[in-house]
């Protein structure tokens, strides 16, 4: 288990760990039902790091300590000092959306495991996962319209991508939580589980995932971010670069073999 002391407090809130090509994270404040600190988005964007430059890492999930929540958002005890005005919210939004863009630039799929409460910036971290996985005592929220600030733009984007503009807007306008069967039906979570089957989903799916031709998968989140994402963002020569890195792989040829052999492939990301 890795620890990043600059999380916050003797004891580490932001853990990794490695296991069987998945790699957690884990946002560790469970007292604050995992609250995410600026030190802790700071702790964030070291773990990404660290997992986009590590090859045996093939897909990471991200996840909350304690049974109760995913992540509730920012940590409210703090903005008197760090979001007090709007020169600081510019500096504190800087550095929680370099957090960000770290995770979405990992390059591999990103699972968000989802148990308890998913709120505000918690859902807009949720958001940038590739798939979220709930389980059936979740509960999701964008208080934002309750507190009197805005939303990120970025997270908007995704959330209207993923529910559309009225639910988006309902959501919003509303602030109001929603229960984990309301979320699946809005498109807001790709599965719903009971929480006792949660992590052993959530592994099954990882899992499946890893075995894969990393390549592919690259090839495949990239152009699927493309095509959901802002139009004028797209890059159809780098997605043709990535196809191509597919075909010209060793991984290509070890497919063709696999298949001709009936046998399970070992897939190296080369």
């Amino acid at each position: 288990m890795d620890m990043y002391p600059g999380s916050g407090g003797a004891e580490a809130k932001i853990l990794t760990r490695r296991a069987d090509g998945i790699g957690w994270l884990t946002i560790n404040q469970p007292e604050k039902r995992n609250a995410i600190s600026l030190a802790m988005w700071d702790a964030i964007a070291a773990a990404a790091d660290d997992f986009a430059a590590d090859p045996d890492v093939r897909v990471v999930v991200l996840h909350g300590a304690g049974g109760k929540a995913f992540a509730s958002g920012a940590d409210i005890s703090e903005f008197d000092k760090v979001r007090a005005n709007s020169d600081a919210q510019v500096e504190y939004g800087r550095r929680s959306a370099q957090a960000r863009k770290k995770l979405e630039a990992m390059d591999k799929p990103l699972i968000a495991m989802i148990q308890g409460f998913c709120i505000g910036g918690g859902y807009a971290t949720a958001l940038i996962a590739d798939l979220r996985i709930a389980s059936t005592d979740s509960r999701f929220g964008i208080p934002a319209a309750r507190l009197g600030i805005a939303y990120g733009y970025e997270s908007l984007m995704r959330l209207t991508a993923l529910a559309g503009p009225a639910i988006a807007k309902e959501i919003l306008f509303t602030g109001r939580q929603l229960d984990a069967a309301e979320a699946l039906a809005f498109g807001l979570v790709n599965r719903v589980v009971p929480p006792e089957q949660l992590e052993e989903t959530t592994i099954g799916l990882a899992q499946q995932i890893a075995r894969n031709a990393p390549l592919s998968i690259r090839a495949s989140k990239a152009a699927i971010d493309q095509i959901a994402g802002d139009p004028a963002l797209r890059d159809q020569a780098a997605i043709e670069a990535l196809n191509r890195a597919c075909f010209d792989s060793q991984d290509y040829a070890e497919g063709r073999s696999a298949f001709t052999e009936k046998r399970p492939p070992n897939f190296t990301g080369r």
